[in-house]
């Protein structure tokens, strides 16, 4: 795959579609081998592989920077847990996992709660939806949940006073993703995940027809 030819909008439709369950990449391989690019076109292409091929450990990664700096800030660690689930939300595959999740455990307890928790479903015409899917987690559209945990993290970060903090943290540690996959060189494992997950985009493609 010719990733200089992958636009910024292309890559986060894909980070936004692609399944974020997978564990993240083994410490020794994500710290392997690192290399300066030696022009603008392979340093852009570097920076959208790895972006996506180590997405879980970039994610892993900002997410403890941010905890790192809020350890005497209870209140600010919990609107930062809410702020990375508001945009975890935005992963089609995060969000049909998590609705899934909470509905088969709410099932135990009411069976009758949950059954009001499924998502409504799509009228289907000769063998086709009639409208493109709308993601729902818990019976209610996906940008309920992301508004109102939006909502609510900003007033903790208010009330934390820890604003401040987390842009310094935040700028931090998306620097030290930008730093990383911009001289981390891409390996074998890397293309041949690419190859993979366009297979699968293919054929699921092909599947939908």
């Amino acid at each position: 795959m010719d990733w200089g030819s992958v636009t910024a909008e292309d890559l986060i439709d894909a980070l936004r579609e692609v399944d974020w369950s997978s564990p993240p990449r083994p410490l020794p391989e994500f710290f392997s081998r690192f290399t300066v690019p030696r022009s603008y076109a392979k340093w852009n292409s570097r920076l959208k592989c790895n972006l996506y091929y180590y997405r879980t450990n970039y994610f892993i990664m900002i997410v403890v920077i941010l905890g790192l700096g809020f350890l005497r800030r209870p209140v600010a660690i919990l609107a930062a847990i809410l702020t990375a689930l508001s945009i975890a939300f935005l992963n089609d595959s995060f969000a049909g996992t998590f609705s899934e999740k909470v509905t088969r455990t709410v099932r135990q307890f009411s069976p009758h709660l949950a059954a009001k928790m499924r998502p409504p479903l799509t009228p289907v015409i000769r063998g086709r939806p009639s409208a493109k899917r709308t993601i729902h987690i818990c019976g209610r559209p996906r940008w309920v949940f992301v508004f109102v945990f939006s909502f609510v993290s900003f007033v903790l970060w208010y009330v934390s006073c820890g604003l401040l903090t987390v842009l310094w943290a935040l700028a931090i540690a998306l620097l030290a993703t930008i730093l990383h996959a911009s001289f981390r060189t891409p390996n074998l494992k890397a293309r041949l995940n690419t190859f993979r997950e366009e297979f699968r985009a293919v054929w699921r493609n092909y599947s939908e027809l």
